[in-house]
């Protein structure tokens, strides 16, 4: 591809140097990102879900014959040394490493694990790229993690990344500062979707990126959602008949009261209503993060298909909406379930991204 963009030169310069990757009917992936995995103590975001994560990997996406990618910020390096990061998880890099046998695994760098770089004898090393981008038929999907789209991140990263390690290790830390990787405001994590978003749209690919923390299904976040899946269903209310009309009517009850729930929680990054631009174009897709209250998000391709999963504990998280209308379900009897938040095929997605750009 020898598309060129003056105004986003460092993702050009991704999607020419991405190692590719081939996609068929038969390819099964999960992707993940945002792990921030710490050194087990009270500081360590990651903790709370690494059961959860070790379980669905050991118990669901490894038997099921998935490869693995794993999609920046995996290690907190900004808060810990690599060796007490390897000391508290070092079973999961065992665990990684054994979806290389499903097909492939691979681990792109973020802003928090980019000085794995320099790490010779790093376990993952081999594994370890800025960039993947995969080939399906005739459209491509690039995946990286995102923070290369703040251009004032990447061109002083080296100064910028020893200033907070400085921070967090040396004044945080005794000061009792948490959850300094939340920094990021709302107006720019949406700068840097919005900056993917055009960029993507110019080369006509799907980007599939971390970094903000907060999961986007074909470019929208879960409160764009919910309101264009309310007004469709307001739309087909009047062609129905009654008994079908009773149905909707309960369905906008339920997503309204999630409405009002985002809302009430706060999620003013989620409440940009109208988002990029008048038509909302597929080519933005983000896996969330593995360290969210309630339970993790992850992206799934597999063959045609493209869906947003939510994994969580059973026992302890809220009632969460499907716009497929699909239920929980538990693996096995381990309390944890999965659910498909959204699905849809990728000759779609491609074919809408064709077509709008």
């Amino acid at each position: 591809m020898s598309f060129h963009h003056k105004k986003h030169p460092q993702l050009d310069r991704l999607l020419q140097k991405a190692n590719p990757i081939e996609l068929d009917q038969s390819s099964k992936v999960l992707i993940l990102s945002d792990l921030h995995m710490g050194n087990g103590g009270r500081r360590d975001e990651f903790r709370r879900n690494a059961q959860l994560v070790r379980t669905m990997l050991g118990s669901y996406y490894l038997p099921e014959k998935y490869s693995l990618v794993l999609n920046g910020d995996i290690e907190e390096l900004f808060k810990f040394p690599l060796e007490s990061i390897i000391e508290q998880w070092g079973d999961f890099y065992d665990l990684f490493l054994e979806f290389q046998k499903n097909g492939f695994f691979w681990k792109t760098y973020g802003n928090h694990d980019a000085d794995l770089i320099e790490e010779k004898n790093y376990r993952l090393a081999s594994s370890l790229v800025e960039a993947l981008k995969f080939h399906y038929d005739n459209d491509t999907l690039l995946l990286f993690h995102g923070h290369q789209a703040s251009i004032l991140l990447w061109e002083t990263y080296p100064i910028v990344s020893r200033l907070v390690v400085l921070f967090l290790r040396y004044i945080a830390k005794p000061a009792g500062i948490r959850n300094f990787a939340k920094a990021y405001n709302s107006r720019k994590r949406f700068a840097i979707e919005k900056s993917i978003y055009e960029f993507s749209n110019q080369a006509k690919i799907v980007s599939i990126i971390g970094h903000t923390h907060r999961p986007l299904f074909e470019s929208l976040s879960r409160v764009d959602f919910l309101n264009f899946r309310i007004e469709e269903l307001c739309r087909a209310f009047p062609e129905t008949d009654r008994e079908r009309r009773r149905e909707i009517e309960e369905k906008i009850v339920a997503l309204k009261e999630e409405l009002d729930a985002c809302y009430r929680r706060g999620k003013k990054i989620g409440l940009r209503s109208g988002l990029y631009n008048n038509i909302t174009i597929p080519s933005v897709f983000n896996s969330g993060c593995s360290i969210g209250k309630r339970g993790i998000t992850a992206l799934e391709i597999e063959g045609s298909k493209i869906r947003l999963v939510y994994w969580f504990n059973g026992k302890q998280s809220r009632k969460f909406i499907s716009s497929r209308d699909n239920r929980p379900m538990e693996l096995g009897s381990t309390g944890f379930s999965r659910i498909v938040l959204n699905e849809d095929s990728l000759d779609y997605v491609f074919t809408r991204i064709r077509l709008l750009t």
